[in-house]
């Protein structure tokens, strides 16, 4: 089913609903979809990275992504990863219920920059029951479509007064790093408009160049060029998104070469800047 959608993320339903268990890995690198998508852990051990934002789930958490919110998801592949997913087309839910603001819940986590919902006990059991009438409602008998209709509806409901009540939780405290290498992380973020340099970053928090790298890489899992290239895009796909001018996101962002930028940005989410815009 996941083949008939674009990298960028072509939905061609009202919604559609999936229910995925594997081992399979991480998804693809950051990206970003046309349509909103709801993202609900059913088990596993899971990072879900939501623009600038890192989320260790635990099993009921749901996110919220609107569309054109960048994100990824980083899984443990020693252990089954259980979810649902749910896209769903803005259009159709704000043409079927134009009085209920159903898409509020996904405004308020982009605004306050907060992607993740914790139910309660009580809310988790609605849920998991709405969701398990919704995969027995594809059944093909009389009313079938109207009743998916329906639950999609009632979901919709239960994750906005979930949102109201204040079920949305602070991205989760950086994962267990070296002092040295968290220090060196909230340095690269808050610098990104200026050169970054291994030896430079190395010298910083008085470690060898080349014992630096290692260790960064072990705590990260990617290079040190790597992941300050990665920063850089997501920060540019930021400030285009808030109507930036793609150069000067590129300079704002620390690219020197705009063919440069242009490449890379490419590469990272498979859509031009000017597309994106």
């Amino acid at each position: 089913m996941r083949s008939s959608y674009s990298r960028e993320g072509y939905l061609t339903e009202n919604y559609h609903l999936f229910h995925l268990r594997d081992t399979a890995g991480q998804e693809r690198d950051f990206h970003f979809h046309e349509f909103d998508k709801i993202v609900i852990l059913l088990a596993g051990n899971v990072n879900y990275l939501v623009e600038s934002q890192t989320y260790a789930l635990r099993p009921w958490d749901i996110l919220l992504i609107q569309h054109h919110v960048i994100h990824k998801a980083l899984i443990d592949q020693s252990k089954p990863y259980e979810r649902v997913i749910l896209y769903l087309d803005r259009q159709f839910i704000e043409r079927a219920t134009p009085e209920a603001a159903l898409t509020g819940c996904f405004e308020r986590a982009d605004k306050q920059g907060q992607y993740r919902l914790s139910p309660g006990q009580q809310d988790a059991r609605t849920l998991d029951g709405l969701l398990a009438a919704l995969e027995k409602a594809d059944d093909g008998q009389f009313g079938a479509q109207t009743l998916r209709d329906t639950l999609v509806t009632q979901l919709l409901i239960l994750i906005n007064r979930i949102s109201l009540s204040g079920g949305s939780q602070q991205p989760d405290p950086s994962p267990q790093y070296d002092p040295k290498i968290a220090e060196t992380l909230s340095y690269i973020q808050e610098n990104l408009s200026r050169p970054l340099t291994a030896e430079e970053l190395a010298e910083r928090v008085y470690l060898s160049k080349y014992h630096f790298m290692r260790l960064f890489k072990a705590q990260t899992g990617a290079t040190v060029h790597a992941y300050v290239r990665q920063r850089r895009l997501l920060y540019a796909a930021q400030l285009i998104r808030t109507g930036v001018d793609a150069s000067k996101a590129a300079a704002d962002s620390g690219f020197e070469e705009y063919s440069t930028f242009f490449r890379a940005f490419r590469e990272c989410f498979g859509v031009s800047p000017g597309q994106l815009k």
